[in-house]
């Protein structure tokens, strides 16, 4: 099965730096197969015969071992990436790649926590959930924007991180999607 495994927190500015060449060595080391890194920013896709709990786990346990670092891991299979892509919810608004952002969670937000992203959301920022994902759209860029820093937080409740578009559909892409 292949799976994308998505790095919260990683290699932006200077905690938590991880090369992504050591990085594909403690995975492969930790017995997972055909292991490939997409840019900096911890977008992993392996093969594994585990379910994706036990991917998670797995990978979080290696980087812990190898780097000494405490960092979450989301993970989707191949599927589940050509399925969020398929959705597309906001394809019709969203028309610059890069401020397209999907923040993908490990489990569902709460209609309260919802709310909250709508209310914080600035005209001409739309922000619709469809299961585990959010996808958000920030036509004046993420620097200022509030809906992004809520997303980008720990107040959400649950553990979540963000891609733009261009990574998703890169990601679906080596998945095999």
């Amino acid at each position: 099965m292949r799976y994308v495994a998505l790095l919260r927190g990683i290699n932006i500015g200077p905690l938590n730096r991880i090369a992504m060449p050591a990085l594909r060595e403690a995975l492969e080391n930790a017995g997972f197969d055909d292991v490939q890194t997409y840019v900096q920013s911890g977008n992993v896709v392996l093969s594994s015969r585990a379910k994706a709990e036990a991917v998670r786990s797995k990978v979080e346990q290696a980087i812990a071992e190898s780097f000494g670092l405490e960092i979450a891991v989301v993970v989707r299979t191949a599927a589940d990436l050509e399925r969020i892509v398929k959705a597309n919810p906001l394809g019709k608004v969203a028309t610059e790649p890069k401020r397209y952002q999907v923040t993908f969670l490990d489990s569902k937000l709460t209609a309260a926590t919802l709310r909250e992203l709508e209310a914080v959301a600035a005209p001409g920022e739309h922000v619709v959930a469809r299961g585990r994902e959010v996808y958000a759209w920030h036509p004046a860029g993420v620097a200022r924007s509030k809906l992004w820093a809520k997303l980008a937080g720990k107040s959400l409740g649950v553990t979540g991180t963000s891609r733009n578009w261009t990574t998703v559909e890169a990601l679906r892409a080596l998945a095999g999607g």
